[in-house]
């Protein structure tokens, strides 16, 4: 049985990591800033109240954590604010880079004392982040964030393969969520999460770095 901590856990991908991990025998932590009637009816154990944009938030989850180790860092949490290059707002950029970029990677960082060897680190990211697969312009603040969550993986894999940490970047697929707005083109999120499992559970050194889709297609970048 192995420990898992997942944020942005109270809705949509987060939530149905929760509910398949605990459903095959996984320890499950669920952090996110609000948990929902949904999180809280799986039982899993729930770290709310933490904004992962706040240092002072994030020390105060690792000091709740202890001791624990932790054996697969499901990095979930994400921002998506649509604005085009006519309402181009900066604001919304700065908030998007925040919560997609910068906060996984002082999360890792924080949490670097409960990874031990074997451990898995992943990087919830988009195909919206390949430079190469940009064929319609457009969302700047979420393609310019995982494009940097992106590289961050990136290094993170050579940075953490000498302690036996390796690291993955998943696109979910086009997932029917509330971010998506339910796209009815979406697949549900119990279809990607089993894809997503299956690519976390074939994650091994050799592999770490690569940017995959849910359905195992290595993606461009």
């Amino acid at each position: 049985m192995a420990t898992y901590l997942i944020t942005g856990t109270n809705r949509g991908i987060g939530l149905e990591y929760c509910r398949q991990l605990q459903a095959r025998g996984e320890t499950v932590v669920a952090v996110c800033r609000s948990p929902s009637p949904q999180l809280e009816a799986l039982g899993v154990r729930i770290e709310a109240g933490v904004d992962l944009t706040d240092g002072a938030a994030i020390a105060d989850l690792v000091g709740r954590l202890g001791p624990l180790a932790i054996d697969g860092l499901i990095l979930n949490a994400g921002l998506l604010e649509r604005t085009s290059l006519e309402d181009l707002d900066v604001d919304s950029l700065r908030r998007q880079f925040e919560v997609n970029a910068i906060a996984p990677l002082r999360l890792t960082q924080a949490l670097l004392g409960h990874l031990g060897e074997g451990a898995k680190v992943i990087l919830m990211t988009s195909r919206m982040g390949s430079i190469d697969d940009n064929g319609s312009g457009g969302a700047y603040g979420y393609r310019m964030s995982k494009v940097a969550l992106n590289m961050a993986g990136k290094s993170l894999a050579i940075d953490l393969r000498p302690r036996g940490i390796a690291v993955a970047l998943l696109h979910p697929g086009l997932v029917s969520t509330r971010m998506t707005g339910f796209s009815a083109q979406g697949i549900s999120t119990e279809e990607s999460v089993r894809g997503l499992l299956a690519r976390i559970d074939a994650l091994s050194l050799e592999t770490s770095g690569s940017f995959w889709h849910a359905n195992g297609q290595v993606l461009p970048w």
